[in-house]
This record gives C-alpha cells, structure tokens and sequence, in this order.
C-alpha cells in the first residue's frame, strides 16, 4: 500500500526545462485525463504542446503536477491586445486540494504577464469554476462540450 503524500514538504513550481521533465508532465496528463477523466488521448495532446510554456510541480522529488500556457493568435471575442491561455492544468490526486492547483495557476499567470498579455482566457470543467473565480477569472458565454465533458470559457484581464 503507497503511504500517503508527504505534504509538509514545500512543492516548487518550475519550467519545465528538457524532454524528460515534459514526459514527466505529459504522463500526469494521462493520469487524470485519459485514466481518470477518459480523454481520448488523440485529443489530450495536440500541435500546441510543442509550443507551448510548461509548468511542472514537484514535491519531495516527485511529480505531482503540470499547466501550460499558450499564446493565442487572436484575442477572444469582444477582446482586444494579446492574450493567452492557459489549460491542461492537471495535479495528482493523492495532491488535490493541498494549494498545488493555485500555485501552478500563478505560476502561468506571472509568465502571461511577464510575456505582457491583456488577459488569460480559460476553458474550465465545471466542477473547477469556484477554483476560477477565487482567483479573479469571469465566466463568458454558456456551457459547451469539450473533451465529452461540460466546460465554461473564463476571462481574467490584466
């Protein structure tokens, strides 16, 4: 039996850095979306992995979370400037509600700022949308599927 995690540790939040740390990412991905959540996997990874700015959380060594950002081409509808947006943001399980998901979120946030974005559009699942709000992002439009599941698109504007 695995013991539980150790949570007195720090977690960090860092860039991910070479290929091993993005496998490290992208196999936390396929825990919750593909095992957990059943994404199809052809959708789960896409063209914007390769482009994308990763994040990785670690705690005690060990994986335990991942987010990306990416920039988009055009800015959301009724928007103007540069934006970005933020997804695929996946923490453990044995991880959840211990601050890794809040910690990850600032992380790409501070990097959208840094690349001076106007805002951070968001597709979140609808069990995540009071995660969303406590940190200022605005449900847009009505409820859609995506991924066979129910998603709300969110704005935060710097």
């Amino acid at each position: 039996m695995a013991s539980p995690p150790d949570t007195s540790t720090p977690v960090s939040i860092t860039p991910i850095q070479n290929e091993a740390e993005l496998m490290q990412a992208l196999a936390i991905r396929e825990v919750v979306f593909i095992e957990e959540q059943a994404v199809p996997e052809g959708i789960e990874r896409d063209a914007e992995d390769v482009h994308a700015y990763h994040v990785i959380a670690n705690q005690g060594g060990h994986a335990i979370g991942t987010g990306r950002l990416v920039m988009l081409p055009n800015p959301p509808a009724n928007q103007e400037g540069t934006w970005g947006q933020i997804g695929r943001m996946a923490v453990l399980q044995s991880h959840r509600k211990a601050r890794v998901g809040s910690l990850l979120l600032t992380a790409l946030e501070e990097e959208a700022r840094r690349r001076g974005v106007s805002g951070i559009m968001l597709h979140a699942q609808l069990y995540a949308l009071e995660f969303y709000k406590k940190h200022g992002y605005q449900v847009v439009g009505g409820v859609f599927e995506e991924a066979g599941m129910e998603h709300l698109e969110m704005l935060k504007r710097f």
